[in-house]
């Protein structure tokens, strides 16, 4: 009997620079541009995201720009909803005063001060946690019964709901790590065709 698989797959490349220097409230800009951000026009998706959304019951993306368009662009544009629940963790810099770095510095800093409680105005650690709990759930609900789901979302709130996945009975069959483009292939067996087999 056909598994039940959930694709979670990482977005494109944002059509934003890297190379800028950044105080922290440059970067707090710089971050907010990222989510109104779409691919860059160059970036295409590769051979084996658009074989995988092709074999997906449901294609799901969050309601960021650059996951929709990843989405459209693995499927031929027939992305089967938008969920808000599967939106990145929130990068909120710290204040380090004049101090300037790129955008991918601030990224680390910035995630490692989220991670130890920081978060500004913005969502918690805790919350995420709660919200990728949830996010499990759903994509699980989803692909109940053999089905295949393939998810076009963020790289850190991707490794945030994997555990959440495990707990409901996934394992990672395929990992291709966190880069652009890159997904993990998880896969649980169909528990409804083993009781009906009973």
């Amino acid at each position: 009997m056909k598994p039940d698989i959930i694709i979670l797959a990482r977005h494109g490349e944002p059509d934003l620079s890297r190379r800028v220097r950044l105080n922290w409230r440059g970067y707090k800009y710089w971050w907010r541009l990222y989510d109104e951000a779409g691919l860059k026009p160059t970036q295409k998706a590769p051979k084996i995201i658009k074989t995988l959304a092709a074999q997906a019951d449901l294609v799901i993306a969050s309601t960021l720009p650059r996951a929709i368009e990843t989405a459209e662009q693995a499927c031929g544009g027939r992305v089967s909803r938008l969920e808000e629940v599967l939106v990145e963790a929130p990068l909120p810099p710290p204040n380090l005063g004049y101090f300037k770095f790129r955008p991918t510095t601030w990224g680390v800093v910035s995630r490692i001060s989220w991670c130890l409680g920081f978060s500004g105005e913005g969502e918690s650690r805790k919350e995420a946690k709660i919200r990728a709990k949830q996010a499990a759930q759903l994509l699980s609900d989803e692909a109940a019964g053999g089905k295949m789901i393939f998810v076009a979302a963020h790289g850190w709130f991707n490794r945030m709901i994997r555990p959440n996945l495990k707990q409901l009975g996934f394992e990672v069959v395929e990992d291709h790590g966190d880069l652009h483009w890159s997904y993990r292939r998880y896969e649980r067996p169909n528990v409804s065709a083993t009781e009906g087999g009973k």
